[in-house]
């Protein structure tokens, strides 16, 4: 299994991902507001690969991506909300 961080996006969504050959192993999807602020509204894991990190790893990808582009996160997605609860580091891009 690859954990190489896909990202592709349009006007206003995006998603990182990683996948392997049967497909998507794990994706963290965004939407894009003209406010600067990108709102994470869902994560997802394969259930076979659950508990193994990819998520968190797409979320610290995403962290970066809002760092490098002056971008503020609205944590919508339940998994992304503990995440930002859990990491201080990443309460520069949260937005208020």
């Amino acid at each position: 299994m690859s954990q190489e961080i896909k990202h592709k996006e349009n006007d206003n969504r995006g998603m990182f991902y990683m996948e392997d050959d049967k497909g998507i192993t794990s994706e963290l999807t965004y939407s894009k507001k003209d406010n600067g602020i990108l709102i994470i509204d869902h994560t997802q894991t394969r259930p076979a690969l659950e508990g193994n990190g990819l998520a968190s790893m797409l979320l610290k990808r995403s962290v970066e991506y809002a760092r490098e582009n002056n971008y503020k996160i609205d944590p919508l997605c339940p998994f992304a909300e503990v995440q930002f609860d859990q990491n201080m580091e990443y309460r520069d891009v949260l937005a208020n």
